[in-house]
């Protein structure tokens, strides 16, 4: 018989906590179990509302050191910034002190689930706006294609939010490529099971 490859998990330092709209572990290509069991430090935690961060992570945590990525009506191209992953205010706009938000964060949140379903998650967890807002602004559009119609240019699968954010925050481009590798394993699996539902509305969160 043949013997099955051990994978081990990759060692990041940046903790990766994935909120997760239950109607989400609904969808075939739903890519938040894969991230978790891809990273030695990350976790799914299924719900609607948590009343802080430390509730949702199980554990206590110092908001100011975590992002949360979230697009909303942000519009990254229109920064002018030569930069995939942007800080911004409340108000939408790219802090001053991009290098030293991004360089002190010890772990961000990703919102998963379908474009209205993120931003359920986002206005019924006001504690997330303590935490240090992150946008992408991602050079290449999302691999799914023609599987799985994105809204914007610059929306991610929630896998590719994090292999990108790892990518420019811990590890460099050895963890995006290890991630994107499951991600493609995923979108191949899954492919032959979902022709009608490819023209489905955009599932993305970020």
């Amino acid at each position: 018989m043949r013997g099955t490859t051990v994978v081990e998990p990759i060692d990041n330092r940046l903790f990766v906590l994935v909120l997760q709209h239950p109607q989400e572990k609904k969808e075939v290509l739903a890519t938040a179990a894969t991230i978790c069991a891809a990273l030695r430090r990350a976790e799914l935690v299924v719900g609607l509302s948590w009343p802080n961060l430390a509730r949702a992570l199980g554990r206590p945590a110092d908001a100011g050191k975590w992002g949360v990525l979230y697009l909303g009506s942000a519009r990254p191209a229109a920064f002018g910034l030569e930069r995939e992953i942007v800080a911004v205010d409340r108000a939408g706009t790219p802090t001053a002190d991009q290098d030293a938000v991004l360089r002190g964060l010890e772990g961000v949140v990703l919102l998963d689930g379908s474009w209205s379903e993120a931003k359920t998650l986002w206005w019924r967890n006001p504690w997330l706006l303590r935490l240090r807002r992150l946008v992408l602004n991602p050079r290449h559009g999302s691999r799914f294609g023609r599987v799985r119609r994105e809204p914007r240019p610059e929306a991610l699968s929630t896998l590719e939010a994090a292999a990108l954010l790892l990518k420019r925050l811990d590890g460099g481009p050895e963890v995006e490529a290890a991630l994107l590798d499951r991600l493609d394993r995923l979108i191949a699996d899954a492919r032959p099971a979902r022709p009608a539902q490819a023209r489905k509305a955009a599932r993305s969160n970020l």
